[in-house]
């Protein structure tokens, strides 16, 4: 779309999980307006899954950057990762802001990741794609 274009100028990571070792339950990003890019982009990342470990990731949406209203966006969860194959891979899901609810004011997205049984190491990223107005970062 723009050939000259740095990747970093059509790219922005707006909000993360950090590597770590996540315990079960749940681990969300922060609220994220979609206002200001043409789409987004989840990156999720296992390293070494807990013996029977689950991986499950989804994109939320909300009315406000505090969460209000939140709920799923259809289609954006990741298919189950499991131990027996699921140490160090990597999941990636796209968004655009046609695929929200914005016809009732949903317009905050986030990542919320859920370990099951046993504690695993993982990480995500929340990716802006193509700025409207300006470079990415």
């Amino acid at each position: 779309m723009f050939p000259n274009a740095k990747a970093s100028e059509m790219l922005a990571v707006l909000a993360t999980i950090d590597p770590a070792t996540q315990a079960a339950g749940a681990v969300s990003t922060g609220w994220v307006s979609v206002a200001n890019h043409l789409g987004f982009l989840a990156l999720v990342q296992t390293g070494v899954l807990g013996t029977s470990a689950t991986v499950d990731a989804k994109l939320q949406q909300a009315l406000d950057s505090s969460g209000m209203g939140a709920k799923d966006i259809n289609g954006k969860a990741i298919t189950q990762i499991v131990k027996a194959t699921g140490d160090n891979k990597q999941v990636l899901v796209n968004v655009k802001p046609e695929e929200l609810d914005t016809v009732n004011g949903f317009g905050f997205v986030r990542v919320t990741v859920t370990v099951g049984v046993a504690a695993s190491i993982t990480s995500a990223q929340l990716l802006g794609v193509n700025p409207r107005y300006a470079s990415a970062d």
